[in-house]
């Protein structure tokens, strides 16, 4: 079957024959709903609803991201930067319900590349398709770099630069290996992450919480002196990183929409109990570290630069730290696996409607495990690459890493955006998930709350050196850069036919077709 566009089309009917995955109610079936926006099936349906949450919520990662950041955010902030994560998620939330409204109708691989395509135009597409597949393949990097570090630590290995690289390419080969499988492994793998997430989170921070408590739950609301003789407020801004780093990943569920059975109505549920999981596993994983904590003080002045192994060694004992470091490396596998399979569905989706180099290559579907190889050799080859450069020269990690999230959030606010657009010019979402006259109210305040988020990841540093204060902003100029040259230069939009700005054509023809129901 072809993995390329073809002409949209409206049955007159939904077939209901076995062969057939429908939708319940009066709904279109899958296929019909792919045809409608101009595709063939290319995948195999093979991710159940809980394996599609499962891979979002290990792309999210509460436990990556806890045990990366809860360092600097008490150095930054003191015990009450733990409210980021309830202010992050309330408007991560609000995103999910954008982007909900938006997958319901458009349940198409690669996620933010076609949504913004359909919602805006080709090029807008492009450019915020490049941005993400770029944070994406440093984001890939550095959660293998860092999981390098997992896995000395268990085996009690030293940590040089050659470890790290060797044990970093083991990292993105092993899920390599295990994507190349198939989406069935890969939800299979995407639940076991899921497990050790919960245990290594919820299931640790409930012990250091219930049996190794040495503060009292009024520490979060102590700055510990971070503000010195001045306002909290800028302290408590800079400490904004708690949460802003560790609500990403719900979106990677609308990635693999072709490969769920009942994308239209399943995939907003399960980013919105990513969120919803995620906040509450953070929460108890951050707070158990803190009130468990017996030198709290020295960490938050920041004398203790990695402090959570400290805790585990003085709460578990030796035998415990090795069994959650066993836990973290597993959630660590997943998480790089989701990360890939993402990547991949997106250069996939970018590629079968010819907007990159290589697009046919990129564009294949093997025929056995219905997978995008070629997708996924460069979502790992690339980051790859990126190792060796980091071997070279491990000052650049922070370099290349810096402009990462700022880039993410920038991709998710263009997709809120062009469904504000669309609203503005009269949209109203035709996918069976719909929030109905709240939408524009909603959309209206994710994109507030995302241009706050982006401010705040904009803000440079006080370190005195221009270079390290504004590496954020200069890393995302540099990409965009690159990415206006190309778009300009190669025109890769002219070479496509694909649909564009078609969500109310593409409204109106579902509507049609399901009054025939």
């Amino acid at each position: 079957m072809s993995d390329h566009p073809t002409s949209a089309h409206y049955p007159s009917g939904a077939d209901k024959s076995p062969g057939r995955r429908g939708t319940p109610g009066d709904h279109l079936s899958d296929s019909d709903h792919l045809a409608v926006l101009g595709y063939n099936d290319s995948f195999e349906r093979s991710m159940s609803p809980w394996a599609n949450f499962a891979l979002g919520f290990t792309y999210l990662s509460p436990l990556v991201g806890v045990y990366s950041l809860m360092a600097v955010a008490l150095s930054t902030g003191g015990p009450p930067s733990i409210w980021w994560i309830v202010i992050v998620a309330c408007g991560q939330l609000l995103v999910a319900l954008v982007f909900g409204e938006v997958v319901s109708q458009f349940p198409i691989a690669g996620g933010i590349y076609p949504w913004a395509r359909r919602l805006w135009s080709k090029r807008y597409a492009w450019m915020a398709a490049w941005v993400y597949i770029c944070a994406l393949i440093v984001t890939i990097t550095s959660v293998a770099e860092f999981g390098s570090g997992f896995v000395t630590s268990l085996f009690g290995l030293e940590l040089t630069r050659n470890s790290t690289l060797v044990l970093t390419l083991a990292l993105l080969v092993l899920a390599l290996g295990i994507n190349f499988s198939g989406t069935k492994w890969l939800a299979r793998i995407a639940r076991i992450g899921l497990f050790a997430e919960l245990i290594g989170v919820i299931g640790l921070g409930l012990f250091l919480l219930i049996f190794e408590r040495k503060h009292s739950f009024s520490v979060f609301f102590d700055t510990m002196g971070t503000a010195g003789d001045g306002s909290y407020l800028p302290v408590f801004m800079g400490a904004a990183v708690a949460g802003l780093f560790l609500f990403y990943g719900f979106e990677a569920c609308g990635d693999v929409a072709e490969e769920v059975s009942n994308p239209a109505r399943g995939i907003p549920k399960a980013m919105l109990m990513t969120i919803l999981v995620g906040a509450i596993s953070a929460l108890f994983s951050f707070g158990g570290y803190v009130l468990a904590a017996p030198n709290l003080e020295e960490i938050v002045a920041g004398e203790v630069e990695d402090p959570i192994p400290t805790i585990l060694e003085g709460s578990l004992g030796a035998v415990g730290a090795k069994i959650f470091l066993l836990v973290a490396i597993l959630a660590f596998i997943s998480c790089v696996l989701s990360l890939q399979a993402a990547a991949s569905r997106l250069i996939f989706s970018f590629a079968r409607d010819g907007m990159m180099p290589a697009h046919r290559w990129l564009s294949k579907v093997t025929d056995g495990t219905k997978v995008p190889r070629n997708a996924l050799i460069v979502a790992c080859t690339a980051p790859a690459l990126i190792s060796v450069l980091i071997w070279f020269n491990d000052g650049i990690l922070v370099a290349v890493t810096s402009f990462a999230i700022l880039g993410i959030y920038l991709a998710f606010q263009m997709v809120v955006l062009g469904a504000l657009r669309q609203r503005v010019k009269g949209w109203k979402p035709a996918g069976p998930w719909s929030l109905g006259g709240w939408g524009i109210v909603v959309n209206i305040a994710a994109l507030a709350y995302g241009i706050f988020a982006m401010i705040l990841l904009s803000l440079p540093g006080d370190s005195g050196s221009f270079f390290a204060d504004w590496i954020v902003l200069i890393g995302l100029v540099v990409v965009l850069a690159v990415g206006f040259i190309y778009l300009f230069t190669a025109r890769p939009d002219r070479k496509s036919d694909a649909p564009e700005g078609d969500a109310i054509a593409v409204a109106e023809a579902i509507r049609t077709h399901r009054a025939k129901l």
